[in-house]
Parts: structure tokens; sequence; C-alpha cells
């Protein structure tokens, strides 16, 4: 079997990559929904509903559990690789683009002596929901595909 088979044929990389694929699809047709435009760039950007970051690494927990057993070594260690992806995603990053909306607001609504070449990101993080939204979504397809 060829390198490039072998990647194609591994559950564990193509079903978190699908996972990913439809959460950050579903962000741009939430944008289409919500504010009647296409916007592709919601679909590389981080932020916004569903988490990419959650549906990849929990479809990938799910199929490490499946596949070697919801007892295994591997799958307690994809479960605490999850919680921390999720937690930096709901708390972390979050705290970081609110961090990043203040200091817009600062700058560009003042005539301080400080410049940005361009404003800082501000859709970083998710919220819980968005979070819970993407686990749901990586579980499914996990155990769906995997």
């Amino acid at each position: 079997m060829s390198f490039f088979q072998a990647l194609v044929s591994n559950k564990a990389i193509t079903v978190p990559a699908v996972a990913w694929f439809i959460a950050q699809f579903l962000k741009v047709v939430g944008v289409i929904v919500k504010e009647n435009k296409l916007d592709f760039t919601r679909f590389v950007g981080s932020g916004g509903m569903p988490s990419s970051h959650a549906s990849f690494i929990v479809s990938l927990a799910t199929v490490v559990g499946k596949n070697r057993g919801w007892d295994s070594l591997e799958f307690g260690i994809a479960v605490a690789v999850s919680l921390i992806v999720m937690y930096d995603a709901a708390g972390v990053r979050r705290a970081a683009g609110a961090q990043a909306k203040v200091l817009n607001q600062l700058v560009f609504s003042h005539d301080h002596k400080i410049t940005l070449d361009k404003e800082l990101k501000e859709l970083l993080g998710h919220s819980p929901f968005e979070v819970f939204m993407g686990a749901l979504l990586g579980s499914v397809l996990g155990y769906w595909m995997g």
C-alpha cells in the first residue's frame, strides 16, 4: 500500500478532516442565512458556529474509541486532548477575542498615538454552545464514519 493510500484509508485522518470541512461549511451557510451574503473567509476562519476545532478533535476521539476500544489508553489520551482543545476554544481563545475587540475600540475610536496596521482579529474563540455543537457534530460523524 502506498503512502497516499495509507493516509486516505486511515479513518483517524479522514474522519476528522471531513468533520472539519462540514463544520467550516456550516459556518459559511450560517453567514448566508443570517447576513444574506456569501463570505468564503468563514470557511477558513476561526470562531463561529459550530466549532470546527471541537468537531475535529471529538471525531478523532470517537474514531479512536470505536476502533481501539472505549476502555483503551489511546481513547483516554484522545479524550484528554479533546478536553484541552475545547477548553481552549471556549476559554482562552474566546477571552483573547474579547480583548481584541476592546483594544480595537480603544485604538480606532480615539486619537491615540497607538497605531495598528489593521484591526486585531476578534472572532477567535467560541461560546460554550458553539463548542458543544461542534463536539456533537464530531461525535456523530466519528461514530457513523469511524
